[in-house]
């Protein structure tokens, strides 16, 4: 039973008991529904946001393992892209060097990257810098394994040339000179002869009686034969592959321009033409418009210990004949 409430009243000097109209009981009414309404409210908003509902924690869960999947997938990538890497340093270091080819470019194996518009929606997607981040990856595996494979491809067409490269590579002396001492003067910082002073010279210096025969080093085509400033008589031989050949201060000729030659075919005979202090012949080999130091190229006439015997005397020539 609800208690009774009074109130004074200052008229009659005395507590009057409050009567309450349907009215009041009706507004207290109202008032206590929208109090327990809006606590309702309240906890159901605070369950909501703090206990998850089962499709949620199963959606948290799928996140999680496809997270997990990404990651495992990213280190398989960067392990094939290491794989991949080492491929691209033995195809440039190694394999491309033997044949005597150019290193393919970075700009050419990485190529352009892909359509930015292709990874601004996938930005949009869920876990969208995972996905971004491996598509780009797997991307730019792709493009280099294309590249690889097109270089194997070439290097399979080299091996096939490989014999006709062999053959035209310059790898003799161009004089016989098997106890080496007609060997002269190395490539290198020489004395002039003329001017003594120091002066690079491109090539090696034969000293040899006039006459004396003059082989091709390697097969080829003559690219030049006649009167040249400062070498006389000199013929040029170019190769293919690059390589050209240079022969300088003959006495005779005995090729001209366009004629196919064998590797020991005999081209001309040393002389003392040009600028030249005494018979000689000076040789030069020539990589891609590059001046190459000629004791490189004899390895089919000379013994490993020959080898290092002329390098040695080679590098101890001080003045030059030319």
């Amino acid at each position: 039973m609800a208690k009774k409430k009074f109130h004074f009243n200052p008229e009659t000097l005395s507590y009057e008991q409050i009567e309450h109209t349907i009215a009041h009981w009706l507004k207290q009414l109202a008032i206590h529904a929208l109090s327990g309404a809006s606590l309702g409210i309240i906890f159901f908003f605070i369950f909501v946001s703090t206990i998850p509902s089962p499709e949620e924690k199963q959606l948290t869960q799928d996140k999680s393992h496809m997270e997990a999947q990404y990651k495992v997938l990213d280190r398989q990538l960067q392990e094939v892209q290491y794989v991949m890497n080492d491929l691209q340093q033995r195809d440039d270091n190694l394999y491309r060097v033997i044949f005597q080819a150019d290193p393919i470019p970075l700009s050419v194996r990485r190529g352009s990257s892909a359509d930015t518009q292709y990874y601004e929606q996938l930005l949009d997607m869920t876990n969208s810098e995972i996905v971004v981040s491996t598509s780009k990856k797997l991307n730019e595996l792709k493009k280099e394994l294309y590249i690889q494979s097109k270089s194997y491809d070439e290097l399979v067409l080299m091996a096939k040339n490989n014999q006709t490269m062999l053959e035209n590579l310059p790898a003799i002396q161009p004089v016989l000179n098997k106890n080496l001492m007609r060997m002269a003067s190395g490539y290198g910082w020489r004395i002039d002869p003329i001017y003594h002073s120091r002066r690079f010279h491109a090539g090696m210096d034969f000293t040899a009686p006039i006459g004396t025969d003059i082989y091709a080093t390697g097969n080829g085509t003559v690219s030049g034969a006649g009167w040249e400033q400062g070498y006389g008589n000199c013929v040029q031989i170019n190769h293919g592959y690059g390589y050209v050949t240079l022969y300088a201060h003959m006495n005779a000729i005995k090729v001209r321009v366009g004629q196919k030659l064998k590797r020991g075919d005999v081209i001309g005979l040393v002389g003392n033409t040009g600028k030249s202090t005494g018979p000689h012949l000076h040789y030069e080999v020539h990589y891609k418009g590059e001046i190459m130091n000629p004791q490189n190229y004899y390895y089919l006439d000379l013994s490993p210990a020959e080898y290092d015997r002329m390098v040695q005397m080679s590098n101890n020539a001080g003045q030059m004949f030319d």
